[in-house]
């Protein structure tokens, strides 16, 4: 059996290096130099990850798209900050899937009641790899909405003395936070080389954000020349209302979680009150007999 799961390692090596050669797939080192040089973050590439995004790339040829859908996967990719088309990422999930479901193939013969085991594992990477954009976007638009009250603060102060929106964004974005900095970046710059009027907007597409779509409903009205003091009055009281919710909903999470430790914390106690007595019994009949 051994020789046999050996047999099948290198068989399944030959034919990969082979299928390399024949589809003029890149080295690991020049797949991995493309992946480092797409990401924003330092965390190298992997060499497995590697070879898989080598695989989608060559997949990706055959995925096609209606134009609706691979825009709106296209804008959701910006936003989330993943250098990847809509065919590559769609083709990156069902190879990784894919690679996860090969394994089925030896299980059968090495341990069969693995298999359904690894086809499950394979169908649930598939729908966490397609849905991994949405919720990097997601978790992006929630740090941002966090500092929108203080954002609009800001403004409603600033208001009083210049009606610079584009300063307001420079001013503002050396104390914002990193996902809002970086966010703020993209639209100075974009304001910078078109109106500003249109930089706001496809700044509010981006992140597709009710919040956020208010704050830009009133810095267009700034723009063109309204009285905006008093809806960003409006604007801060409302906000400031929302933060204190969702500061009430994060503290209402916390009892239950301290309800485990405390339990986890008396039967501790009762266990070293239980231990001492036996202890105790234990010495007591050692004296006596």
């Amino acid at each position: 059996m051994t020789q046999l799961f050996f047999t099948g390692i290198l068989l399944a090596a030959g034919l990969y290096f082979i299928l390399a050669s024949l589809l003029k797939l890149p080295s690991m080192g020049a797949a991995k130099a493309m992946l480092n040089a797409g990401r924003k973050n330092k965390k190298a590439a992997k060499t497995l990850e590697a070879w898989l995004m080598t695989g989608a790339v060559k997949l990706s040829r055959y995925i096609r798209m209606d134009e609706y859908k691979r825009s709106r996967m296209a804008n959701v990719l910006k936003a989330a900050g993943i250098s990847m088309t809509p065919e590559v990422y769609s083709a990156y999930a069902i190879t990784k899937a894919g690679a996860i479901l090969l394994g089925v193939i030896p299980c059968l013969f090495v341990l069969p009641l693995l298999s359904p085991v690894l086809i499950i594992l394979a169908v649930l990477t598939y729908f966490k790899e397609t849905r991994k954009a949405d919720e990097q976007l997601k978790e992006k638009r929630e740090q941002i909405e966090g500092e929108l009250p203080r954002f609009v603060s800001t403004i409603e102060q600033t208001l009083k003395s210049s009606r610079d929106v584009l300063a307001m964004m420079e001013n503002y974005k050396k104390n914002a936070g990193p996902a809002f900095a970086s966010e703020l970046d993209v639209l100075t710059a974009d304001m910078r080389s078109s109106s500003y009027e249109a930089a706001l907007t496809r700044f509010e597409a981006r992140l597709n954000s009710p919040m956020l779509s208010d704050v830009v409903r009133g810095l267009i009205g700034v723009l063109r020349g309204d009285d905006s003091a008093v809806y960003f009055q409006m604007l801060a009281h409302d906000f400031k209302a929302l933060e204190l919710q969702r500061l009430k909903g994060q503290a209402q999470k916390i009892p239950p979680k301290i309800r485990i430790f405390s339990f986890v914390m008396l039967m501790c106690f009762l266990l070293t009150y239980m231990a001492i007595i036996v202890m105790e019994i234990l010495s007591s009949l050692d004296t006596m007999f």
